[in-house]
């Protein structure tokens, strides 16, 4: 496709109506055996389009294409979750008795398999104060491999310096990764920015509705190679089904994202002004930590944030998320539902320790009308 705008890109990329019978929805195709006319065309292989479902189907062709078109990245590779997008960048870089930077402010999860699987094979995992900027220089080692960004931080929202960072890395030779959920292609660009890989999960925003588990990578043209090998012998892919319902959510994800972005916006300003919360972490406001680098890169924001709260007495917290009426309690977020999430970030950060007094809560806005949205928080509020 000839140069577009995003919001075009969203529509119709990935889409091939002439191969389709004119459908503008490439169908899911359930495929995993794929058979071949003759041997001249087996030995062929693995140079041919399609070989076998792991490696690729029309279904996530159609989805890769139009995550790299928005993500103005080389190529792009599905892979059946987000937390599985994260592994296969960790494993594609690093061998035993290497060095990795891992931002302390990291999805749960991605610290877990850091812990678990890296450290098991003889990778050192350190982990890096989130707002260190170009300092990150000082804690690099002639073994280091990779440096692993995420912004703004799950559960903190603290926005990295990714400009100083990544220059840092590329100046000594180091490969650098983001985790882009928050944001998507909407509002940041990373490979833009000189970060080789970008990746996020398409469980979230990307599809948008809460009914499927996928995950994407997308990388410069240097980086490719590695990713795609590694996901394939992990044996990780995306599945038909969510496949389509991804590209699915793209369709609309501009229109999505900008109604969270409006929602959340007006709920953490509101917030700001309650007396039972302390402190809001919204990138687009000026309390949260980092902002001035959320206005130097970003073009927008999300609609997930941080609070903390006065409060910490568990029988009034209960009280407050048990009486709502609209949010949910929900590990996820970027789906058309508000949710809330009552994880506390201290037992889990190393490189520095969370030393805000209060309770902290993960807010994501939904797509419901925002007075409503505002009635229902108000009245948890007033529980407490």
């Amino acid at each position: 496709m000839s140069k577009k705008s995003f919001e075009t890109l969203l529509t119709h990329a990935g889409s091939k109506p002439d191969e389709y019978h004119g459908a503008v929805n490439v169908p899911p195709h359930r495929m995993s055996t794929i058979v071949f006319r003759n041997y001249a065309d087996f030995e062929k292989v693995p140079n041919v389009p399609y070989s076998y479902g792991r490696a690729g189907t029309p279904s996530s062709a159609a989805f890769e294409e139009a995550i790299a078109a928005i993500e103005g990245a080389y190529r792009s590779v599905s892979t059946c979750s987000g937390l599985s997008a994260i592994v296969t960048v960790l494993m594609a870089f690093t061998q035993a008795g290497d060095h990795v930077l891992m931002t302390d402010n990291c999805y749960g999860p991605s610290r877990k398999s850091c812990e678990e699987i890296l450290r098991r094979f003889g990778v050192d995992v350190e982990y890096y104060p989130p707002m260190i900027g170009a300092n990150i220089a000082k804690l690099f080692r002639p073994n280091t491999k990779l440096v692993f960004m995420e912004a703004p931080g799950s559960l903190t929202f603290e926005v990295q310096d990714i400009g100083a960072i990544t220059a840092a890395a590329k100046k000594a030779g180091i490969k650098t990764a983001i985790d882009n959920s928050w944001a998507t292609p909407l509002f940041f660009r990373p490979l833009e920015f000189g970060i080789d890989v970008s990746m996020m999960t398409a469980t979230k925003y990307v599809s948008g509705h809460s009914d499927c588990m996928l995950g994407v990578v997308s990388t410069n043209e240097e980086s490719w190679p590695q990713v795609k090998r590694t996901a394939l012998m992990l044996g990780l892919c995306g599945g038909s089904e969510e496949l389509y319902l991804g590209l699915r959510g793209l369709r609309t994800l501009n229109v999505r994202m900008l109604q969270h972005q409006k929602n959340a916006l007006d709920i953490a300003t509101w917030l700001s002004a309650q007396p039972q919360v302390k402190r809001v972490h919204h990138p687009a406001l000026p309390s949260c930590p980092g902002h001035e680098n959320w206005k130097k890169y970003y073009k927008g924001s999300s609609g997930t944030f941080g609070i903390i709260l006065h409060q910490t007495d568990r029988e009034k917290i209960a009280a407050m998320l048990d009486g709502m009426e609209i949010f949910n309690l929900g590990f996820s977020w970027g789906g058309f539902e508000s949710l809330l999430f009552p994880e506390q970030p201290k037992p889990i950060r190393t490189a520095t320790a969370w030393e805000e007094e209060g309770f902290s809560l993960r807010l994501h806005i939904g797509l419901e009308d925002a007075e409503d949205i505002r009635a229902d928080l108000a009245a948890g509020l007033a529980r407490l």
